[in-house]
């Protein structure tokens, strides 16, 4: 199926490096995190942690920092300084607002974080994007984060849809795979370079122009 040829009955959207521009705050809480024992912080290390929920993430820190049972000690570190960043320095990544805009305006739509309720709020707060979705989760609210399906799969119950029905927009591996295993379309936007992001469209903006002409031609809801 060519899914420009396809209307879908809701999106949900992923929010950090999708919808936010939240991965250099990251990175740069990252880095410090490690500077902080003396180690350097580069692509290979961000690797192991982009995407991943937070307990997923901090695991393979405490194991690679040395740090063996102190994984929740590393996750609240971490937290406490990406927030402090998040807060000071996050913006909507370019055409978050419009495409949200032009969705809503003619399906459901969703926000399914693999961050903490807390830090994903302050996040769509610090980019004017906190009242734009009305099913929002977060990675806490879910027995298991991202790659597993559920939270997609939940966000599509909350918008009482069917989740091949649905469309999911993504910028990570590890959100496709959790898409993909909840039965959703994606429309993949990277945020790291690769040359293999097996989404059903692949664009490199919220602004691509043939996405939001193929939305736009979307019939608008009908006000209730």
């Amino acid at each position: 199926m060519d899914l420009y040829d396809w209307t879908p009955r809701a999106i949900v959207f992923d929010c950090d490096g999708l919808l936010m521009d939240t991965e250099p705050c990251w990175s740069l809480a990252e880095a410090e995190l490690f500077a902080r024992r003396g180690l350097t912080f580069g692509a290979a290390e961000k690797a192991l942690v982009i995407g991943r929920s937070l307990a997923a993430a901090t695991g393979t820190l405490a194991e690679l920092f040395g740090e063996p049972g102190n994984a929740a000690g590393i996750a609240d570190e971490l937290m406490a300084l990406v927030t402090e960043v998040v807060s000071a320095k996050a913006e909507a990544m370019p055409g978050a607002h419009e495409l949200v805009e032009l969705a809503a305006a003619r399906v459901p739509v969703a926000v399914a974080s693999n961050s903490p309720r807390a830090l994903m709020d302050a996040a769509l707060a610090r980019g004017g994007l906190a009242d734009a979705f009305p099913v929002s989760l977060a990675a806490d609210e879910v027995a298991r984060p991202k790659p597993a399906p559920d939270l997609y799969r939940t966000a599509c119950e909350r918008l009482a849809v069917q989740p091949g029905t649905a469309l999911a927009f993504e910028d990570s591996m590890t959100g496709l795979a959790s898409a993909r295993a909840a039965g959703l379309p994606v429309v993949g936007v990277p945020t790291l370079p690769t040359g293999d992001f097996p989404a059903d469209v692949v664009v490199s903006s919220l602004r691509d122009e043939r996405l939001l002409t193929w939305l736009g031609g979307w019939p608008l809801r009908t006000p209730r």
